[in-house]
């Protein structure tokens, strides 16, 4: 997500991303990621050495790395994110599942460093933790550690973003993601208070995938947060009817269009988005279809 919160763009894009996962609609952050500005040149002036912002956010279902982390259900989140210098980033945030219990389902704990190099480069590090309540980790997810690393290009007509991450796990599986985007603000309004901004972007996701063939036929397995990757013995090895072939490939395309309103101390944003997935998965059945995030965010100093 890149809009201009708060008069500085790569701080609160970044959180704007954490606070939806996304992770929503495949991004890192890290988003889904994640401190990205398509006015580098700017990024930073005036900006006090500590900073404290927090929101809330909700969508109708919240997905990552291409998996749908609410199973298909509403959410609700809120986070609290500290920063320093504009460049490091400390986040912490609490998630809610429609019609699961406990009320707090998982939570989402993170580090970000993210450095503008020039009016036309940048990029990000950075390291993610998701914490499953125990009494959900059978239906809805393992908890898991991942981590990316981002690079940003601003080509003046398009912003492009390209990161690659893995789960810090052994046989982890690993992401690259594709992002290119185009960023428009209106004039300021309201005795230059406020603007109106709009991002929309495409992005590709490629990862994991397993080739599982069988008597009947074969299909594809995707390696899934905090989920096994297949069901039978591993790559390279066959069953009495099953074989298995590890690689990596195409995932999905996904596209949104986020629109917000911003002022110095508050913006909300509603962005609406569609998942095309280009793999077949038994188990785990591709996301497909549209998706609806709205969010408010505040900065406290």
């Amino acid at each position: 997500m890149h809009f201009p919160i708060f008069k500085y763009r790569p701080a609160l894009s970044f959180i704007a991303a954490l606070f939806l996962s996304a992770a929503a609609m495949s991004r890192q952050i890290p988003s889904e990621l994640t401190g990205r500005t398509h006015d580098s040149t700017i990024a930073g002036k005036g900006e006090p050495k500590h900073s404290l912002y927090t929101g809330v956010g909700g969508g109708s279902n919240m997905i990552y790395l291409g998996s749908t982390i609410s199973q298909d259900q509403p959410f609700l989140s809120a986070a609290v994110t500290y920063g320093f210098k504009s460049e490091l980033f400390i986040t912490a945030s609490a998630n809610h599942l429609s019609d699961r219990s406990p009320f707090l389902a998982f939570y989402n704990f993170s580090a970000n460093y993210i450095h503008t190099v020039n009016s036309w480069f940048d990029f990000s590090l950075g390291l993610y933790r998701y914490q499953v309540a125990p009494s959900m980790a059978d239906t809805l997810f393992g908890s898991f550690n991942y981590a990316d690393a981002a690079v940003g290009f601003d080509w003046k007509i398009l912003y492009t973003t390209v990161s690659y991450g893995g789960f810090i796990a052994k046989n982890g599986g690993s992401y690259l993601q594709i992002k290119n985007s185009r960023y428009f603000e209106t004039p300021e309004f309201m005795n230059g208070k406020a603007t109106v901004s709009i991002d929309p972007y495409v992005n590709l996701l490629f990862g994991t995938v397993v080739t599982m063939e069988t008597t009947d036929g074969s299909g594809t397995i995707k390696e899934h947060p905090g989920r096994p990757l297949w069901k039978g013995p591993p790559p390279g090895q066959t069953s009495s009817s099953t074989s298995y072939t590890k690689k990596f490939g195409a995932m999905e395309a996904d596209f949104g269009l986020p629109i917000a309103f911003s002022t110095d101390v508050l913006t909300v944003e509603a962005e609406a988005g569609y998942v095309l997935p280009v793999y077949t998965d038994p188990d785990y059945p591709g996301i497909k279809g549209f998706v609806f995030l709205l969010s408010v965010y505040f900065r406290i100093f």
